[in-house]
């Protein structure tokens, strides 16, 4: 009996035994397929409970896409997420950088960077051309931009810069980092040291020159007469033959190249932000076309006259200025005659391009604050007397240095400056990539913080020293203007000249408020349909 057993019991371990092999090998076997447990189920479905032959199938076939949707939310979600750090419309499928750059080329860049701002906050995210564009207005922000040296370059369309010359040529709108920073210097020779010293007495000269051939060289028809006088054209003539007797020293004609100049900004403006597409037709641009190289052609001819000049000159050390030095580096190979017919072209803009309408909304301002003038008007006759205004008085005038500085503030002409990021960084906590197009909004900076009376026009705004970083008419770090001493000896001896000599009045009740302005590269009078004016009234006449 026992033994029946142990052989029952034997058997069964041997079967048990075998059972287990045979499992180990088919595993074995199993493993070895490519396909893997799935393919081995599959091949076997009538072992298979109804339950969990079924179930499994239809959970799978349930997940694929419930996960894919997830998927798709989290996605969402974070773009959502990304976009809200940079406040700014929504990209909408692309609606929206449709809507941004088409709101820049109707309102203009200065216009459409107010409106976005106010809108969405000082750091606000567009697109330009399809690019993304952060228009800025927190001083912080901008501060740090304009003192960074990736932030060297600016943007525009390449077509519209090489319309104009100023495609790696000349300061302005040179986007190659290189070119630029080998023609800055020439500049900054030229508008510091002996030359910003001679600036104040040709100022002085040049205005009260003008004045004269304007109102009459007789001291008895000046002491009598009011004159009504095209402003803008005024002060253009005055600041093209200030900048002509400072940096080319040639004969020319004032007021043809005054009008070529203003053609010429106008083509400037027109295209800088124009699609692509629109420089395919060349119908469509070719008067702009024409405009710029009218002006490219004339100042061509005026580096003629100055090369002669030099050919014939005994004692080079007495005509040397920038056109001479440009002229030698052309030479030596240094420039190309591209750069330096723009940058002789750029320097001799400058002038009538923005001084003259910065002191025309000065004088606007006098006009209609006369108690500001009767202040300017105090402080110069008690530093100059009888005697016209010198370089050691210049410190001396306060009163006008911060009116000019309220002016440029309260009404400014450049209100902002454009740049683009060559590598990625962090501004104020918000990402950029390399490649980012920046529009710095100093306008509206300077009416947003730090200041007692943003929006009124008051000289109490400057009676304290404002931080630099609060106000930035000219900009700083390495991209900063260049002129920005010269310019302001510029105006002072311009606006001195003028107010020792005469009072301004608007013409016909105009005041800045009334007065139609655009607002694209610059603020500056609309001038399709009538040009402004002033009148000149002699001091003496008027005070008696």
């Amino acid at each position: 009996m026992k033994q029946n057993i142990f052989r029952t019991a034997g058997a069964r371990s041997r079967k048990e035994y075998s059972l287990k092999s045979q499992t180990k090998a088919a595993y074995v076997e199993m493993r070895q397929f490519a396909l893997g447990d799935t393919l081995l189920q599959m091949s076997k479905p009538a072992r298979q409970n109804l339950t969990t032959g079924v179930v499994p199938e239809m959970g799978s076939r349930a997940t694929a896409p419930l996960l894919f949707f997830l998927g798709l939310l989290f996605i969402f979600v974070k773009t959502l997420q990304k976009k809200a750090t940079l406040p700014g419309p929504s990209f909408c499928l692309g609606i929206g950088p449709l809507i941004s750059y088409g709101r820049f080329l109707w309102m203009g860049i200065g216009s459409a960077s107010n409106y976005y701002n106010e809108k969405y906050g000082q750091i606000v995210r567009v697109w330009i051309h399809g690019e993304e564009t952060l228009i800025i207005s927190r001083s912080s922000a901008v501060n740090h931009v304009m003192r960074k040296a990736h932030y060297i370059s600016r943007f525009g369309n390449k077509q519209a810069l090489k319309c104009i010359g100023m495609n790696e040529n000349g300061i302005i709108f040179n986007n190659n980092p290189s070119i630029w920073k080998m023609t800055r210097p020439y500049f900054a020779k030229a508008l510091t040291g002996p030359g910003l010293q001679r600036t104040l007495a040709v100022s002085v000269e040049s205005t009260r020159n003008h004045l004269d051939k304007l109102l009459g060289s007789n001291s008895t028809t000046t002491t009598s007469t009011t004159a009504c006088v095209d402003i803008l054209l005024f002060l253009r003539a005055i600041t093209l033959d200030i900048s002509n007797r400072l940096f080319l020293r040639v004969p020319m004609h004032e007021g043809q190249i005054v009008s070529k100049i203003q053609k010429y900004f106008d083509t400037w403006q027109t295209l800088l932000l124009k699609p692509d597409i629109f420089f395919k037709f060349k119908w469509i641009y070719k008067k702009y076309e024409k405009a710029a190289q009218d002006l490219q052609d004339a100042v061509e001819e005026l580096l003629l006259k100055k090369q002669q000049e030099l050919q014939e000159a005994e004692k080079l050390q007495d005509i040397t200025d920038f056109a001479t030095d440009l002229i030698f580096a052309q030479t030596h190979g240094k420039l190309t005659a591209e750069n330096v017919r723009q940058s002789v072209l750029e320097i001799l803009i400058a002038g009538p391009d923005t001084m003259s309408v910065s002191i025309f909304f000065m004088l606007m301002l006098i006009a209609q604050h006369p108690e500001v003038e009767k202040k300017i008007v105090e402080e110069i006759q008690e530093v100059t007397g009888e005697r016209e205004v010198q370089n050691s008085d210049l410190q001396l005038l306060k009163t006008v240095e911060n009116f000019i500085y309220e002016s440029m503030r309260y009404q400014p002409v450049v209100d902002f400056t454009m740049r683009k990021a060559l590598k990625d960084d962090v501004i104020d906590g918000y990402p950029v990539k390399k490649g980012t197009n920046i529009i710095l909004n100093l306008g509206r900076m300077h009416k947003d913080e730090f200041f007692l009376k943003p929006n009124e026009f008051n000289l109490e705004n400057f009676a304290q020293n404002v931080p630099h970083r609060y106000f930035q008419p000219f900009g700083c770090g390495p991209r900063s203007c260049v002129g920005k001493y010269i310019a302001m000896v510029m105006m002072k001896g311009i606006l001195v000249t003028m107010l020792k000599r005469y009072r301004v009045h608007s013409h016909n009740g105009t005041t800045l408020e009334n007065l139609k302005n655009n607002h694209d590269l610059s603020y500056h009078p609309n001038e399709s349909n009538s040009l402004p004016r002033m009148t000149f009234t002699p001091r003496n006449q008027a005070e008696a």
